[in-house]
């Protein structure tokens, strides 16, 4: 692995004690019942999609290893490698922030974030995907 991908995997690693804590809050809602979660089923299923989408933090670990091995200039492997991982916290933002409010009946603004995520995942992927066969042995 380059330098580079061990660095941003560190990175990573540490983003993965975030991504715990949310598991700790979201325990913590159902255990002691706390009000505006349990009673709020919206909330419940956009905590629950926030959280689940910050495993795209593994695909972030794939992608940084990948990256080595993809045939692309250096701006466009830098848009991988932070590309992924940037798509994963604001998927995962824009799932958690659009319903803060514990009495929130609908997604706020914040809801944007997932859609700005999810286009930066797709080129981020599709510039990997490039890159890669690129690199492919001709058949």
């Amino acid at each position: 692995m380059s330098s580079s991908s061990l660095s941003t995997a560190g990175v990573l690693l540490i983003a993965v004690v975030a991504i715990e804590y949310g598991g700790v809050s979201l325990l913590r809602f159902i255990t002691r019942r706390i009000p505006g979660y349990l009673d709020n089923p919206l909330r419940q299923n956009l905590f629950r999609a926030g959280h689940a989408h910050a495993g795209v933090i593994v695909l972030s670990f794939v992608c940084q290893i990948l990256t080595d091995s993809a045939v692309l200039p250096s701006p466009l492997v830098w848009l991988v490698r932070i590309g992924v991982p940037l798509s994963a916290i604001l998927i995962s933002a824009g799932f958690f922030f659009s319903m803060l409010p514990p009495a929130a009946t609908e997604p706020s603004g914040a809801v944007r974030l997932i859609y700005a995520g999810a286009v930066i995942l797709v080129i981020a992927v599709i510039t990997l995907a490039i890159g890669l066969i690129r690199n492919s042995p001709s058949a």
